[in-house]
């Protein structure tokens, strides 16, 4: 089989370019603070799914159903059952009755959970403070945009995943 040359791109303007420049730097940023795993023996590493349910209980909704999980992360419901198992195990989250039917469950963070968070969050904020020699000149002007980034994505997320996601 063939493989057909690509399109050439029409050139990129100055701004998509900064644009596709700050996508880069953020995962590469993600991936640095990844890989220096944490300093403090007590905190429990996450996978990037466990990360993204405990943002949602912890942020959002304290105690939820997985249907409403799974829809406000963006995550399959069969990838957020074996996500679900994995952070009971660790001891983060606990699933109880719904107390409004007691036949569906529900999910919310343990005071384990809660810890680690907040352990997590500090050993994040120690290193990349550090990483930007502890200059916040342009720290709020940061967070607004990257908060408006993470936001517009969120709302323009499709309905499913792409069948091809970047390396």
């Amino acid at each position: 089989m063939t493989k057909t040359p690509s399109r050439p791109r029409s050139r990129r303007s100055a701004a998509e370019e900064r644009w596709a420049e700050l996508a880069d730097l953020a995962l590469i940023i993600s991936r640095e603070i990844q890989y220096r795993g944490y300093t403090d023996e007590e905190a429990v590493s996450l996978t990037q799914s466990e990360g993204i349910v405990m943002r949602y209980l912890l942020q959002g909704e304290a105690v939820a159903a997985p249907s409403q999980i799974a829809a406000a992360t963006g995550l399959q419901r069969t990838n957020l059952s074996t996500t679900l198992r994995g952070l009971e195990q660790k001891g983060l989250v606990q699933r109880q009755a719904n107390p409004d039917d007691g036949r569906g469950v529900t999910v919310s963070p343990t005071e384990h959970g809660r810890g680690n968070s907040a352990l997590v969050r500090h050993e994040w904020a120690t290193v990349v403070s550090a990483a930007a020699d502890h200059d916040t000149t342009h720290l709020d002007a940061t967070l607004t945009l990257l908060t408006a980034i993470k936001n517009g994505l969120a709302r323009t997320r499709p309905p499913t995943p792409s069948p091809h996601p970047p390396a």
